[in-house]
């Protein structure tokens, strides 16, 4: 009892695991090494959830040594004189030889890193570390040569729904989970195994709570925990006058817009809240078609924190009349959230080799920036046709300027940037 689900499912073999395709089945690096029986020290780099603990014991299992794990939270340099120690015994008395696992081997410092050295150099040490930082600039060079780095990622929707499968069944309550549900569940989840089951865990305790059997989407949102944002709490008229502000303004009516922003101030409103609220509006609804609005905006609440009432307000009273005047796109915020949803939707994507960055050899070996095309050596200062969503998301189109203001250019822009992907196609087609 009290053993959290994500232990309980534990997997026990290769065999069990979900995810890891690349290093994990027929043929694959992982498993040859299981196979062999005969491992090499390794640094097994990734997202949390994905298995990388679990990894290690399975493959201290598959060669018969004996498991050490050391938590580099907790562990310093007399915790490792201790699995030192240890190894020898076992080397002596039993022949066997000793894996060391250090989970969140980045916390380790050069001195804690460097003890490990000539024990690993000698084979007294099989040595397997977990890190969610890049080990080219967490782990001691010295080290590093000396280990094997396998890249983990974050768990793909097929996976999770195959851990939220053995989730339910290993509950087993009658209990359905539908579609939708499910798909908001692993959504929410980003790649991790753990965080899937643990709110597996919750959803199915809520339910049982209530004598659910069925559950479906609203019901995972009332469930789950969530974070509120809190807003000071005025009356119905406060919010009905600041709403009737951001209309006017938006509707291009700049002396409507002068008189809901002078009766607000009139009636004691806290001005820096009003140029806040402005900020917002020429975010919201005025965007690219006139990228000044912004810039008007904070430099109107710098003046009156500079001024004060009553010599700032007019700064204030300045601003809301721009904006009133202002070319209107809500084409910027409609594309943030579109993407914020798109993403919110589907988790976290690999970013594609050819976007990261090398600045390590290591890097380089795993070949981040294979295949980068630099844009200014291009033709216009375009790279056409290049793939810049990662490889499993379908490019979407979040952005669509309007034909006001300013975003008539970024419109033209970008229809121009479009009609150079299409030669760039067509001239590949020719040449095949």
């Amino acid at each position: 009892m009290g053993i959290p689900l994500a232990d309980q499912l534990r997997p026990q073999s290769l065999d069990e695991f979900v995810g890891q395709s690349r290093l994990i089945g027929d043929g694959k690096p992982l498993t040859l090494a299981a196979r062999s029986g005969s491992l090499q020290s390794i640094i097994l780099w990734g997202p949390p959830g994905v298995g990388k603990t679990t990894l290690a014991r399975i493959l201290a299992h598959s060669s018969a040594a004996h498991l050490v794990e050391l938590s580099a939270v907790l562990s310093g340099v007399k915790e490792i004189r201790d699995v030192v120690a240890i190894a020898k015994k076992n080397r002596e008395d039993f022949s066997q030889q000793t894996l060391v696992f250090v989970d969140e081997v980045h916390r380790f410092n050069k001195t804690q890193q460097d003890a490990f050295l000539p024990h690993v150099e000698s084979g007294l040490l099989i040595f397997i570390g977990a890190t969610t930082e890049n080990p080219s600039f967490e782990v001691n060079n010295a080290l590093l040569s000396r280990a094997t780095v396998y890249v983990l990622e974050s768990l793909t929707e097929k996976d999770l729904l195959i851990v939220l499968d053995r989730g339910l069944k290993h509950l087993d309550v009658p209990i359905e989970i539908e579609n939708t549900a499910q798909a908001l569940v692993v959504g929410h989840a980003d790649g991790d195994a753990r965080k899937l089951l643990n709110m597996l865990e919750i959803i199915v305790a809520a339910a049982k709570d209530v004598s659910r059997s069925i559950i479906d989407e609203p019901f995972v949102l009332g469930v789950l925990p969530r974070i509120y944002r809190l807003f000071d709490k005025q009356g119905d008229a406060f919010y009905d006058n600041i709403s009737a502000l951001h209309k006017s303004v938006r509707g291009s009516s700049p002396d409507a817009s002068l008189y809901w922003l002078t009766r607000m101030l009139d009636g004691g409103v806290d001005p820096l809240y009003i140029g806040r609220r402005m900020i917002r509006m020429a975010v919201e609804d005025i965007g690219l078609a006139d990228p000044r609005a912004l810039t008007v905006a904070l430099d109107s609440v710098s003046a009156y924190e500079r001024l004060g009432s009553p010599e700032g307000d007019l700064a204030l009273g300045q601003c809301v009349l721009y904006l009133a005047c202002a070319p209107k796109s809500n084409a910027a915020y409609t594309a943030y959230n579109n993407a914020l949803d798109f993403v919110k939707d589907r988790g976290s994507s690999s970013v594609p080799a050819h976007l990261k960055n090398a600045p390590t050899k290591l890097m380089k070996d795993l070949g981040h920036s294979d295949g980068y095309r630099y844009p200014h050596n291009e033709q216009e200062g375009y790279a056409a046709n290049v793939q810049y969503f990662p490889e499993s998301v379908e490019p979407k189109q979040f952005y669509r300027p309007v034909d006001r203001g300013l975003e008539i250019k970024i419109k033209e822009k970008l229809d121009r940037l479009r009609q150079l992907d299409a030669n760039e196609i067509n001239n590949r087609r020719l040449k095949k």
